[in-house]
């Protein structure tokens, strides 16, 4: 009898201690979206600071004629290509040969052409921070651009691990040596 009662017992408490539906767990903190709608104040205020003292350098310079592209930084040409024949700008795929320069926006060096290997690079196939990735696609061969890049399209937050920081707009100066087409178009 007494192992009666304890069955009842232990059915009863199983019985009882179940749920049929779940209870939802609650999350320990609950944020809004504050931190990213500051992230994105800040970026916009940073942006806005780099652009300004963009224009105060572009104003200081007028030996040079400055063009502004669709892609959010300026550029002038040292040298253009005169060649009439030669008007074919780099397109997907195609492997361009360049060397170029960095500079920070006071003129200081940061990696001078000579530090720097030249490079083969496959339009938007390759590695290449995005100005410089947009800047080749306006070149064509034998010319030298000047780009000034705001960090957003340079090395941005991560800086280049080396010797550019965090949020650093630089000026590089690029000699497109040769373009080959991809033959696969």
């Amino acid at each position: 009898m007494i192992q009666r009662a304890l069955y009842l017992i232990l059915l009863l408490a199983a019985v009882v201690s179940c749920k049929t539906t779940p209870e939802a767990r609650r999350p320990v903190t609950q944020r809004s979206g504050s931190f990213i709608n500051e992230s994105i104040e800040r970026n916009k205020a940073l942006v806005a600071k780099e652009e300004e003292q963009i224009e105060k350098l572009i104003a200081r310079d007028s030996s040079n004629t400055y063009i502004a592209s669709s892609n959010g930084f300026w550029y002038y040409y040292n040298s253009k290509s005169t060649d009439s024949l030669n008007v074919e700008t780099p397109e997907f795929g195609d492997v361009v040969r360049f060397d170029y320069s960095v500079k920070d926006l006071y003129g200081t060096d940061i990696y001078t052409e000579g530090e720097i290997p030249t490079k083969r690079y496959a339009i938007d196939k390759e590695e290449l921070f995005q100005g410089l990735r947009e800047g080749l696609k306006l070149m064509k061969a034998n010319e030298t651009v000047t780009f000034i890049f705001p960090s957003h399209k340079a090395f941005g937050y991560y800086g280049d691990k080396n010797k550019i920081g965090t949020n650093v707009p630089i000026i590089t100066q690029v000699t497109l040596h040769s373009i080959t087409h991809e033959t696969n178009k």
